[in-house]
């Protein structure tokens, strides 16, 4: 059975989609940006401020489905520019020292709101 997740300390949706899904012990995380879930903005820094807000709001909706980054089985990193992914692999690295994730990343045009990354999450128990 399908169960949508809504995490109250993370950003809400801000379009016809959900913050994550759970179907059969599987968690699939929305692209989550740089958004302070107390503003609703943007975070103001660079990569690596931007993607350590990301990394909250993951952390947070991981939480609340009862899910954590020992769980997490495959992330997509998009950048708004692939001279960013050395710092930002820096701060990936944090949360995930040991039996890292598969991972995709790409550069992209642009994000929502102007960002310099966004992360795809999927998890599984």
């Amino acid at each position: 059975m399908k169960k949508i997740i809504r995490a109250t300390n993370a950003p809400a949706a801000v379009g016809p989609y959900s913050q994550a899904v759970e179907i059969n012990g599987t968690l699939y995380l929305s692209g989550q940006i740089p958004v302070n879930p107390e503003t609703g903005k943007l975070v103001e820094g660079d990569i690596t401020v931007q993607t350590g807000q990301v990394f909250r709001n993951i952390a947070t909706i991981l939480d609340a489905a009862g899910y954590s980054f020992t769980d997490v089985v495959k992330s997509t990193c998009l950048l708004s520019d692939m001279t960013n992914f050395k710092a930002m692999n820096e701060v990936y690295a944090k949360y995930y020292p040991a039996d890292q994730p598969a991972r995709s990343s790409f550069a992209v045009k642009q994000l929502p709101l102007g960002s310099l990354i966004e992360i795809e999450t999927i998890a599984v128990k």
